[in-house]
Order: C-alpha cells, then structure tokens, then sequence
C-alpha cells in the first residue's frame, strides 16, 4: 500500500457508512452532513458560542480537521470518553487515536488547537487578579494539564495584588511520583519578586489539586 496523505487519512479515519453500489447516491447529490454543517455555522455566527454545546463547538473544529464526513458522532465520542472540551484538547495523542474516527493526523491537529488555547488562557490571566475568579483559574489547570501522562508540580507566581507574574513547570515526575524542592520553590519566588503562589499538582489519575500559599508576602 502507498502513503497515505493527512487529507486522505482524515477521509479514511473518519467512519464514512458504507452503502451497497445499486443505492449510491447521485455524484452531484450533496451529502446529508453537509446542510448540518451550514446550519450549525449559522447558528454559531448569529446566537454566539455560548449558544452551542461543547458536542456542538467541537463539531465545528472537526469540520475542519474531517471534511468529509459526519462529525457529530466522532464529538460525542471523544466528549463521553474524556469528558468535558477542555479535556479532550488536553487528551493525549495517544489516548485521542483510542476514538472511533480520530487517526494520527487528526490527533496533531487537536493538539496544535489545544497549545493555542493554552497560550490563550495563559494571556487571559496574566496581569490579572485571577483569584477573583476562582473557575477562571480551575479552568485554566485543567486545560494546561488534564490527562498529563506523567504528574506534573506546577507553580503560579502572584504579585502583591494577586496578579500573575509566571507559570512555570517546577518539577516533572513519573506516572505516580513528582519531587517537590521547597528551597527551589522559594528562590524563584524572590527571583520573581512574588508575594503569593498557587500550587498545582496533577494526578494522571484524577486531574489535580491546588494549593494557595499567601506567606510570602509576609
């Protein structure tokens, strides 16, 4: 067998039903999914994404990245394996080819869309007093490391005004071990000149847990 280009694996990953040759459809007959597709961009463009489920958004990505074929099924998949949308952009690749109708060229794709959101999240509370937002901030950790493979001890540096200065990965471990150096911790807090820090520690197994330290400031 040749090499299979990325538009053809998409094509060919993408669970297109198979239909016996006496009922094919017309060549120029357009196929069901297609009317969908212009409907749900309408309804995005006119209602907003607010308006729309994740299943919903993420069949929007899909057109993109799958562009022949029905995507609603492969969204609701991906969503009843990992859970919420942030959760699948922060899948690993592996763990995204697992899916019905998700190949290796699709899986990058999905990637390279959830390192945009991240650096988006990151902009979003930088400079900002992200502890007024409590979900803002929950929903930042879980897009940067849900479903990390290995655990990871991240750290968010405040200044006096709860505002973040940097996040930064402090310590990377194993799948069930990460080392944590205090005096590490502290000597990039006054490099920073932090006043405050959030810990962030993921589990592989059940997301991650944060902890906010205000002593420095003291």
């Amino acid at each position: 067998m040749g090499n299979i280009s990325d538009d053809d694996e998409r094509s060919f990953f993408a669970e297109v039903p198979m239909r016996p040759a006496a009922k094919a459809k017309a060549a120029d007959e357009k196929p069901h999914y297609l009317g969908h597709r212009d409907r749900l961009r309408e309804r995005f463009a006119s209602a907003g994404p607010d308006a729309l489920p994740d299943y919903e958004l993420l069949e929007l990505l899909l057109f993109r990245l799958i562009p022949r074929a029905d995507t609603k099924p492969v969204a609701k998949a991906l969503l009843a394996r990992f859970g919420t949308l942030a959760e699948v952009l922060g899948a690993p690749l592996g763990l995204l080819q697992e899916v019905k109708g998700i190949g290796p060229a699709v899986a990058l794709d999905l990637k390279i869309v959830a390192a945009t959101a991240q650096r988006m999240a990151r902009g979003e509370v930088h400079g900002r007093e992200i502890l007024s937002s409590w979900q803002q901030l929950l929903d930042y950790c879980r897009s940067a490391m849900a479903f990390e493979a290995r655990e990871q001890f991240r750290i968010l540096f405040l200044d006096k005004k709860n505002a973040l200065i940097a996040d930064e990965v402090q310590q990377t471990g194993t799948v069930d071990h990460t080392p944590v150096y205090p005096r590490e911790v502290i000597k990039r807090a006054l490099e920073l000149s932090a006043t405050a820090i959030i810990l962030v520690h993921n589990h592989p197994t059940h997301l991650f847990s944060i902890t906010h330290d205000h002593s420095l400031a003291h």
